[in-house]
C-alpha cells in the first residue's frame, strides 16, 4: 500500500521557505519537494485556503509563509491536506459477514482510533517553529569547528 507522503513534503517546503526573505517559485519548491510544481501548486493551495500561506503572481512572485512558524501546527498542516489516513493498514473488510472477521476488526479498529489518537495529540503539539529550531541546531553542528563538542 502507498503511503501518504504529502505531510513530510509540504513541511520540507515550509522550512524552506521559513530560511527564505522572499517567496519562493513552485518551481524552486518541487525541486526542494522532488515532484512536478503542478503538485506544489495544488498542495499549496490547500494550504493556502487554510490560511498558511499566500501567493503573489509576477517576476517577483512565488509562496510565502503566512502565519506565524509558532502557530502552526503539524496538526493544522495534516487538516489542511485533507486528513489523509495517518495508517496504511487496515481491515480486510470493512463490513465482514463472517463473526470471526467482526470480531478482528473490533479489536483493530479501537486500536488503530487510540494509536491514531495519540499521533493526532502528538502533531497538535509540534509547531514549525519547533521543526526550524531543530534544523538550526542540527544545522549548527555541521557548521562548527572540527573539534569543537556542543553542549546537549
Amino acid at each position: 500500500m502507498k503511503r501518504d507522503s504529502r505531510l513530510s513534503s509540504v513541511l520540507h517546503a515550509l522550512l524552506h521557505m521559513a530560511e527564505r526573505d522572499e517567496p519562493l517559485t513552485s518551481d524552486a519548491l518541487a525541486e526542494c519537494m522532488r515532484t512536478n510544481p503542478v503538485v506544489v501548486r495544488r498542495t499549496m493551495g490547500l494550504l493556502r485556503d487554510a490560511g498558511l500561506v499566500d501567493s503573489s503572481r509576477g517576476h517577483a512572485g512565488g509562496w510565502t509563509i503566512s502565519a506565524d512558524l509558532k502557530a502552526i501546527t503539524l496538526h493544522d498542516l495534516h487538516e489542511a491536506l485533507g486528513e489523509p489516513a495517518v495508517f496504511a493498514i487496515g481491515n480486510r473488510n470493512e463490513t465482514p459477514d463472517c463473526l470471526v472477521e467482526q470480531s478482528v476488526n473490533a479489536v483493530l479498529d479501537d486500536a488503530f482510533a487510540e494509536a491514531e489518537a495519540l499521533l493526532l495529540k502528538r502533531f497538535a503539539a509540534v509547531t514549525l517553529a519547533d521543526l526550524a529550531a531543530d534544523f538550526k541546531r542540527r544545522y549548527a553542528k555541521t557548521r562548527a569547528p572540527k573539534g569543537h563538542k556542543h553542549a546537549s
